[in-house]
């Protein structure tokens, strides 16, 4: 498996999904909408969008909550907007249940409503080059435990995040021209599998 061509997940239950996956596979990736709970063992590494995270976790179910959780502690994960709330190991505003696989404390809807959306540009550790990031209804990640690495940051809040194999966006990378977020993501993916 290590020179295959990666089969990564998106989770298609809601959120731009297919955004998520076009980029994908420009980036030469192999891609499979997710949207039964046995189709995580068939992936290597999983995207979660954007969208509602109380609304995912319903969706899930408990079963299906349990599958992904499973998931995001094994394998690469990569969330954006909602999918970096679900991946939290705390959540603010209201407080809700996270997957754990970050360790950090992130506040829904942190930049306001969607009235309040914006792009802006930041420095990542990308590259001299500064990183288009598209905000909907963001959350903001309020702080970050040890070993978590932040590779962007918005203000002084940081809005990329790494730890190990998982990576999270507070911002939508599959709205920008810019494809290095996600290629970062098939990094690890292709890290892991080798």
């Amino acid at each position: 498996m290590a020179n295959s061509v990666p089969r990564i997940g998106v989770l298609a239950l809601q959120g731009d999904f297919e955004a998520h996956r076009r980029r994908l596979e420009e980036l030469g990736a192999e891609v499979v909408l997710v949207r039964q709970p046995e189709q995580l063992d068939e992936i290597d590494g999983l995207i979660i969008p954007g969208g509602e995270s109380s609304t995912f976790l319903k969706l899930l179910g408990e079963r299906g909550f349990q599958k992904l959780s499973n998931f995001v502690h094994t394998k690469p994960t990569f969330g954006t907007c909602a999918g970096a709330i679900l991946l939290a190991s705390q959540v603010e505003n209201p407080r809700q249940t996270g997957l754990g696989a970050i360790d950090m404390t992130i506040c829904r809807n942190a930049y306001g409503r969607q009235i309040d959306s914006s792009i802006v540009e930041a420095v990542t550790s990308f590259g001299a080059d500064p990183l288009e990031m598209v905000f909907i209804r963001a959350p903001r990640i309020e702080s970050v435990g040890e070993g978590v690495e932040v590779l962007a940051r918005r203000d002084g809040d940081p809005v990329l995040v790494r730890k190990g194999n998982v990576m999270a966006a507070t911002f939508h990378p599959e709205l920008s021209n810019d494809p290095r977020v996600h290629a970062e993501f098939l990094k690890l993916v292709k890290n892991n599998n080798s």
